[in-house]
Parts: C-alpha cells; sequence; structure tokens
C-alpha cells in the first residue's frame, strides 16, 4: 500500500490491488483546532492501548516542532510496539494521513510524529533514563541578550 498526500489535498491510497481510493480529511480545519482535534485521537488511541503515566505537553511557542507533545510508557517492548501500531491505525482511520515514525524496531523508545502532534512511547527504563518530561516542561527563559 502506498500512501501520498499533498498540504490541504485529498489523500490517495493506492492497494495493492490495483484499486485506487481517495480518501478526504474529517473537516478541513487548521491551526489550533486541526491541533486539539489530533491531540484528542491520539489521547483516546493510546487510553485504548492502554498506554500508562500519558503526559501532554503543550509546546506550541516553544518549538516550531508542533503544537503538543505526548509522553507514554508502555510495559513492555511489545507492548510498546502495539501501541504505537494501534496510534497509527487510528490516526489513519480518523483522517490524519501516514505519520513519520522512527524507532518501531527496536521497541524501546517509538516516536511518532503528525505534524502538529509529537508523540514518544516508552518502556519505562528508558523513560526516566532520558526524562524528556522534564526538558520540556521546564519554564521559558526570558532571552535578553546581555
Amino acid at each position: 500500500m502506498v500512501c501520498r498526500s499533498e498540504k490541504g489535498k485529498a489523500l490517495t491510497t493506492v492497494h495493492a490491488k490495483g484499486r485506487t481510493l481517495a480518501v478526504i480529511p474529517k473537516s478541513p480545519e487548521r491551526g489550533v483546532d486541526a491541533a486539539a482535534r489530533a491531540l484528542h485521537a491520539v489521547l483516546v488511541s493510546l487510553e485504548d492501548s492502554k498506554a500508562e503515566d500519558i503526559v501532554t505537553i503543550d509546546i506550541a511557542g516553544k518549538s516550531a516542532l508542533g503544537d503538543f507533545m505526548v509522553v507514554v510508557s508502555g510495559r513492555s517492548s511489545r507492548h510498546v510496539m502495539a501501541i504505537s501500531d494501534h496510534l497509527l491505525t487510528d490516526l489513519k482511520d480518523e483522517g490524519f494521513g501516514s505519520a513519520r515514525v522512527e524507532g518501531q524496531e527496536g521497541g524501546d523508545w517509538v516516536l511518532i510524529d503528525t505534524g502538529d502532534i509529537i508523540v514518544h512511547v516508552f518502556r519505562p527504563e528508558i523513560r526516566e533514563f532520558y526524562n524528556i518530561e522534564k526538558m520540556w516542561a521546564a519554564p521559558d527563559m526570558d532571552e535578553t541578550v546581555h
């Protein structure tokens, strides 16, 4: 299966059997509305997957990476991979297209980038070691140049 999309256009999925299906996102909202809808879809999927210790961090204005970062834990490598697979399927079903994924082969730390939302799925030991919630939740520093 091959997915192609361009910003603001319908997503086209070409299936192995040669049939083409056009999938149009559920709503054309942009900005805050789109990010809020994506965040809701992500959180529902993570709860369905029994992800643990779900933390949402608002990074809008702190980073150009996205609007929200979500950090969760899975109980084992297999659970981390299952959470990731379930989230990717749910996002695609909700009309968000294909997210970019890193680390899915290992199962220790999987990063899923939907554009507006960045999701980190960790095994508990790896999450504790990197502690990225603390880094991103730090208060904004005054950017005065001396």
